[in-house]
């Protein structure tokens, strides 16, 4: 039988906040709005918005009609049109996503000792810390992502697509996309569950060395 341990009880909100990072960190990492590309007309016939990503581009013709306004362009992981910056941000992403989910199960596994006492006879542990250590390291690796690509915009870097994506090598303008917010608000969820997990003090040991 659970024992309602109130000790534990903000770190069921970490928990809470590591499982909406996880899925935010997911989605920003499939959103092809990384980068935005204003084309002009001179080399599109009509005026066009690029949403560059990392997976994908996708190509937006502001006069056509909604259901056709959008074509998008698949690359592979091994496309040796993709630049270094992209490739950097694809392996910080995923790997940030594997160490949430690798944080999300020592979370539930610790919340579960900690509930049904398991975790009370030893006061110095804390069975959050692992999930702590890898849900600051997610924060970080994210960060680093949305770093890397505002970088390269603030640089105006340009991408030397395939033929076949009629994309130009660089836009006459481009801008940071909603995936950077997207990523920015997972890696800060990360780093909150983090400090909570680390936060975490053990009943039994409160009850030994009381606060003066």
């Amino acid at each position: 039988m659970f024992l309602f341990n109130k000790s534990a009880n903000c770190q069921v909100g970490g928990f809470a906040l590591a499982s909406i990072a996880c899925i935010l960190c997911s989605i920003s990492a499939d959103l092809p709005q990384w980068r935005v590309w204003y084309l002009n007309e001179t080399v599109f016939s009509e005026r066009s918005v690029a949403f560059v990503g990392m997976w994908r581009v996708c190509l937006y013709n502001q006069s056509s009609k909604p259901d056709n306004a959008r074509g998008c362009h698949e690359y592979s992981y091994h496309d040796n049109s993709v630049p270094l910056d992209i490739h950097i941000i694809q392996h910080l992403l995923l790997i940030a996503n594997i160490l949430g989910l690798i944080g999300t199960v020592a979370t539930i596994i610790a919340l579960q000792n900690v509930y049904t006492g398991k975790e009370q006879k030893n006061v110095t542990y804390n069975p959050f810390i692992t999930s702590a250590v890898l849900n600051i390291v997610a924060s970080s690796l994210v960060l680093l992502a949305v770093l890397c690509n505002y970088l390269s915009v603030i640089q105006e870097a340009g991408i030397a697509f395939p033929p076949s994506f009629q994309m130009p090598l660089y836009p006459p303008h481009q801008r940071i996309g909603i995936a950077n917010v997207v990523a920015s608000l997972a890696a800060l969820l990360f780093l909150g569950s983090g400090i909570i997990f680390v936060s975490y003090t053990n009943p039994v040991e409160n009850e030994i060395f009381p606060g003066v």
